[in-house]
């Protein structure tokens, strides 16, 4: 997709934002997408037709890499480049020191266990091999390919031949699926299933697939507008045993489905800088993080309701989603190679594979009508996110970190982000 496609697609996406201010006139977040981040998919508005919500940074040079790998110190360092001539944004290393996850990454490739993460999506990518290749070799992630048994990519029927039509803008957030996967567990299994079409239906019978395969978590980096007959596909989410993440959406204040699905872990998002902290990241709210209170879903017995939602609220937990913060990912199917990716689709395979690499999935079962995969991290020792919003003049923790309930949740970041393994 040309740079002048994505800048026009990009004012679309930010005229049409759901960003609202809550009790007040509508206003977009206050880092919508613009002229500089353009979505890989534009966003619809049909009941049951979810959109991909990966978010490209058009201008890597405003980003940065490496800054701050061990995670001491440091702080932004711009860099140029980005395209073909070498990756721009952060690194699996960064992401594995902000997020504490050296450790438990380390314990599991010494155990040999090879746990399997599956991300859902759309239509087809025919490099997704090959670019899952390049990217692992560039950050010495080690090889995962289809020979190997490490990767698998199939369609929402099982088929590895019969695979659905290739899409450019899907291929962009596979792509970025695959790689975070990559970054955070390099010694899963990784299986990439591939829906027929952008139907909650189809998205959701590809969860069920990555089920079957045998998937410990499946990451879903997509959604659709709340739609009345929703309930009824929570059906396709529903796996005891299973850890399922979706993305919150990247449309500011307002809820997506499947993220409302009370048997999800829905994701929010954050904005990700080195500091000179003991831990060496801090985290703020991402502007762009969809959150608030499902039109249609019963809160679960394990979230907190208050009387501003009585119902699902929206998020769980959160992760880096901010383009402007964003991640390094190789694509070359209508894309020159390396470029720079944000949106809550960064921060659902993010946090699925932290589940896997936690290896404790098959405790969770449903319960109160949810999974415990997102009860987990109620109560866990979190890293809080504590300032931000996803609207303005927004002073309720529907949408603002300041105003955090008394156990710590707010609705952009859920519980807080990942410190290590505790919780999942």
């Amino acid at each position: 997709m040309s740079w002048t496609t994505k800048l026009v697609i990009s004012a679309l996406a930010a005229a049409t934002s759901i960003g609202v201010t809550v009790g007040a006139a509508a206003a977009p977040p206050p880092n919508a997408p613009g002229a500089d981040v353009a979505p890989a998919c534009l966003p619809v508005q049909t009941p049951g037709v979810a959109h991909c919500g990966a978010l490209q940074l058009l201008d890597p040079a405003q980003n940065w890499h490496g800054a701050h790998a061990d995670g001491r110190g440091g702080s932004k360092k711009p860099v140029g480049g980005g395209g073909s001539s070498g990756p721009s944004g952060y690194f699996p290393a960064d992401l594995q020191s902000a997020y504490n996850l050296s450790a438990a990454i380390s314990s599991l490739a010494s155990s040999g266990a090879r746990p399997l993460v599956a991300v859902v999506d759309a239509y087809n990518d025919p490099n997704a091999a090959s670019d899952l290749a390049t990217y692992r070799s560039q950050f010495n992630l080690g090889p995962c390919s289809v020979v190997s048994g490490c990767f698998t990519q199939v369609s929402q029927s099982g088929s590895t031949t019969s695979l659905p039509a290739n899409n450019t803008s899907w291929s962009e957030e596979i792509s970025l699926d695959l790689d975070m996967v990559s970054a955070i567990c390099p010694a899963c299994h990784i299986a990439l299933v591939e829906a027929s079409s952008t139907s909650i239906a189809d998205l959701g019978a590809a969860v069920n697939e990555a089920v079957s395969l045998g998937a410990v978590a499946v990451s879903n980096s997509y959604g659709a507008s709340e739609f009345s007959g929703e309930t009824v596909d929570d059906a396709y989410y529903d796996h005891p045993g299973v850890a399922i993440t979706a993305s919150a959406g990247d449309g500011g204040y307002g809820v997506e489905y499947p993220a409302a699905s009370p048997y999800v872990t829905a994701v929010g998002g954050t904005s990700l800088v080195p500091d000179s902290s003991t831990r060496g990241w801090s985290e703020t709210v991402w502007s762009g993080t969809g959150s608030g209170c499902s039109a249609y879903e019963s809160a679960p017995s394990w979230q907190p309701t208050t009387s501003l939602c009585a119902s699902r609220t929206v998020a769980d937990v959160a992760a880096v989603a901010n383009p402007s913060t964003g991640v390094a990912v190789y694509d070359s199917y209508g894309e020159s190679g390396w470029l720079v990716f944000g949106g809550t689709s960064v921060a659902s395979p993010l946090v699925a594979s932290i589940y896997a690499l936690a290896g404790n999935t098959s405790n969770f079962t449903t319960s109160g009508g949810a999974s415990t995969a997102a009860e987990a991290l109620y109560g866990a020792a979190l890293y809080r996110v504590t300032s931000g919003s996803n609207t303005r003049h927004c002073s309720i923790y529907l949408c603002n970190a300041a105003d955090s309930l008394s156990s710590g949740y707010n609705g952009p970041t859920g519980n807080g982000t990942p410190d290590g393994t505790t919780g999942f």
